[in-house]
């Protein structure tokens, strides 16, 4: 088995129901953030990553994402024509080469652990990514690149992880650890929502995993876990059990939640404020709307 991570698997299968009615005819993952959709954040950091395959899982209703990575020749010639060499460029690096991208269904929404044993035939006897396009996190060096890197030193499934106030962790899968180094900290069992006051640690599992092709083999049985659903969490703790290596990674950069409608409005500020072209006007905007708000008051 080789240890260079070359396919990713994007699970992209939810309706998106938090942001109803936006998302009754428009797929959450094509939601703009700032100028870019949500998905495009994923696909980049994946490339810098070194991913030269790309592996979404969908369902019915999600053609605009196909349509996204396609190649639009008649926008792309209308905009040469008007000479607008930079969005040209922009709307290329959009486009996927052909064979590059794979599609495959989950015909019903059985959890995460489901959605990634949907890709088991494309992925192979290797290890892979995988990238949750609601966490987007802002980073120096990107998330994934930063764990592919700790991978070649310490091949072994390993989650991206955080640090969360403990009134929160109950909504993650939170790491048991075993020894701490910092950055890669070892891992001797992973709780998915744990009850309140029943959780190992508040260190949290965030949307980024480097998985070995043996979690494939432990989807098999198909176990339900929270939520009644197939946990990838369960199949990774199961590795622990059977004495082979996990390690959660703690991440340099700031992760926000755009599976929620709160995270989604703080990192279009963030992002947007990170912008030359876009920081002064909404800075000033952003002061004035304080000093109303504190007039009121």
């Amino acid at each position: 088995m080789k240890n260079k991570i070359t396919k990713a698997i994007f699970p992209v299968a939810g309706m998106g129901t938090r942001f109803l009615p936006a998302t009754k005819s428009v797929p959450k993952e094509i939601m703009s953030l700032v100028d870019r959709p949500l998905i495009q954040y994923a696909i980049d950091e994946a490339r810098a990553a070194g991913i030269k395959e790309f592996i979404f899982v969908t369902s019915r209703g999600k053609g605009a994402l196909e349509d996204y990575f396609d190649h639009a020749p008649q926008l792309e010639a209308e905009l040469k024509r008007k000479g607008k060499k930079d969005l040209l460029e922009e709307v290329k690096n959009t486009n996927m080469d052909s064979g590059a991208i794979a599609y495959i269904r989950q015909h019903k929404p059985l959890g995460l652990g489901h959605a990634v044993w949907c890709a088991r035939r494309l992925v192979g006897n290797e290890p892979f990514a995988v990238i949750l396009p609601d966490d987007i996190i802002a980073a120096e060096k990107p998330c994934l690149q930063q764990m592919v890197e700790a991978f070649a030193e310490n091949p072994g499934c390993m989650v991206a992880a955080m640090e969360v106030p403990k009134d929160r962790v109950s909504s993650y899968g939170v790491l048991d650890l075993k020894e701490d180094h910092g950055s890669l900290v070892s891992v001797k069992g992973m709780v998915e929502k744990p009850a309140p006051g029943e959780e190992p640690s508040n260190l949290a599992v965030i949307g980024r995993y480097l998985l070995t092709p043996q979690i494939f083999k432990n989807l098999n049985s198909k176990q339900t876990g929270a939520g009644g659903e197939i946990q990838l969490t369960d199949a990774i703790a199961q590795e622990i059990t059977e004495g082979r290596d996990v390690y959660g990674y703690r991440f340099q950069g700031q992760r926000f939640d755009c599976g929620s409608k709160s995270g989604y409005l703080q990192a279009t500020v963030s992002f947007a404020l990170s912008r030359p072209d876009l920081r002064d006007d909404l800075m000033g905007f952003l002061h004035e709307v304080v000093a109303m708000d504190k007039a009121a008051q």
